[in-house]
């Protein structure tokens, strides 16, 4: 596999992300691609669920939740 007409500085940091890790760039791109292509494809089901999911493992707050009041009466214009 070729990947032509990388951007220099995206080709500057892989290098040196490779460096850091003590790989080659190739290794470092493999790497790369393997992380990224190994999380799961499957939607959430709806927004609520994908924000449960990426705050859950921080722990979580229990909230006390006020007392319903009683409905007010409407204020009237007319008089």
């Amino acid at each position: 596999m070729t990947i032509r007409d990388i951007d220099e500085v995206l080709k500057r940091r892989l290098r040196l992300q490779a460096a850091r890790h003590g790989r080659s760039m190739e290794e470092e791109a493999r790497n790369i691609l393997r992380s990224a292509l190994s999380v799961s494809d499957q939607p959430t089901r709806n927004l609520a669920d994908a924000i449960r999911a990426r705050i859950a493992p921080l722990g979580g707050v229990e909230l006390e939740i006020a007392p319903r009041e009683t409905m007010r009466d409407p204020v009237d214009f007319a008089g």
